[in-house]
């Protein structure tokens, strides 16, 4: 059965994150660190609003799809798994929320 890594990372007031970077560079080294370990897809969302219009409740909402429980464990505690834990900072101030979920 698939496994599902997802990471949420909520809006806040004056909360910091560079779309951009997270975009350009950030998804990019996901990729190409989990590639080998199996890494099958990624979504990537950007909020952009409540449903009532208001402010949307996250920031960046972003999918990894591995497969199996096996490869999702064995790419999230691998040293590039560390390493795009320690690339945070470099994008956002916010704290994500992750989520694990089966997919079948």
């Amino acid at each position: 059965m698939a496994a599902v890594f997802t990471v949420l990372y909520p809006a806040g007031d004056g909360a910091r994150f560079d779309h951009a970077y997270y975009d350009d560079h950030h998804i990019p080294l996901v990729r190409k660190a989990f590639a080998g370990t199996g890494l099958t897809d990624v979504q990537v969302l950007t909020g952009v609003s409540a449903a009532d219009g208001g402010p949307a409740t996250f920031v960046k909402i972003v999918t990894l799809f591995f497969r199996d429980a096996e490869a999702m464990q064995a790419s999230l505690t691998s040293p590039q798994g560390l390493e795009l834990t320690a690339d945070l900072p470099n994008f956002t101030d916010i704290q994500p929320i992750t989520q694990i979920s089966a997919a079948g």
